[in-house]
């Protein structure tokens, strides 16, 4: 059921987002990041909406303004609340973007869901194949890495979600780089909207999900793309084996990157989304 600015989900969770655009317009669905929410995508809102396009994206259930849930923080539930949304807007030949965590969300929904509604996928520093080193994955991080999130978010939040972004999310701990305070601070402010027992959670879903059998299941075109020095998803384990694991996958990677490339690369960013989604 839609409510102005939100979608109440079949277990009663109030799932904030955003919708701008002609509502006749090629829909682009936004998917962010942990810990962050829609806002994380302003860059890319107001390009595409500039564009031409009719531009949609919300914050995961537990994060930004969406309910703090306690429940139902994992990948089936957030790719259910995204076909929710999709089915409540009615959006057909959708372009699915997501960063990060949500690269496993756009992932889950597909192949949930199935690519009926969609036309096309991005997989944006992505964590897909899988984070977690697994006998599958014998390269993936150890579970030791995400314990150590675990810990920090439960020990002091607001100082983790300070250090995130002034080191390795933005490569902002690189010799010689730019180091944007406004970029770290709304990051900040982005992770502080959300609930602690979500983004706790979630740190499993983003690391021990097995995106695999999605990946295969996926018929659609998906762009795969990823910073050549992205320290939170190293470009190894997730996008060099995820798009061998896509029936039409296509990878594009970028010397010197960040993780958060979609930020404080944005220029760069939306006018290769845009070239592909007019190819």
């Amino acid at each position: 059921m839609l409510n102005g600015s939100y979608l109440t989900t079949r277990d009663g969770v109030q799932i904030f987002f955003k919708d701008w655009g002609p509502k006749t317009a090629q829909p682009i669905v936004f998917h962010h990041g942990w810990p962050l929410t829609a806002d994380d995508w302003d860059a890319q809102m107001l390009f595409f909406l500039a564009n031409g396009y009719r531009v949609i994206a919300h914050d995961r259930r537990g994060h930004g303004r969406s309910t703090q849930t306690d429940s139902g923080n994992e990948m089936d539930t957030y790719a259910d609340d995204v076909n929710a949304l999709v089915v409540a807007l009615d959006l057909k030949n959708a372009l699915h973007v997501g960063h990060s965590t949500g690269g496993g969300e756009v992932a889950r929904y597909l192949g949930r869901h199935g690519t009926k509604r969609a036309a096309k996928g991005v997989l944006l520093g992505a964590v897909p194949p899988i984070m977690l080193k697994t006998a599958a994955y014998p390269n993936g991080l150890p579970m030791s890495v995400f314990d150590g999130f675990r810990t920090a978010v439960a020990s002091n939040r607001a100082q983790f979600f300070r250090d995130v972004p002034s080191g390795p999310f933005y490569g902002f701990n690189r010799p010689g780089a730019k180091v944007q305070q406004g970029v770290i601070d709304n990051w900040w402010r982005q992770g502080m909207m959300g609930g602690t027992k979500a983004h706790y959670d979630c740190i499993k879903a983003f690391s021990e999900t097995d995106f695999t059998e999605d990946l295969k299941k996926i018929d659609i075109p998906v762009l795969v793309m990823h910073g050549e020095d992205d320290q939170i998803v190293p470009i190894e384990n997730s996008a060099k084996l995820a798009v061998k694991l896509l029936k039409k996958g296509t990878l594009k990677t970028y010397p010197g990157f960040s993780h958060g490339m979609a930020t404080v690369n944005a220029d760069t960013i939306n006018a290769d989304l845009l070239a592909y989604f007019k190819s």
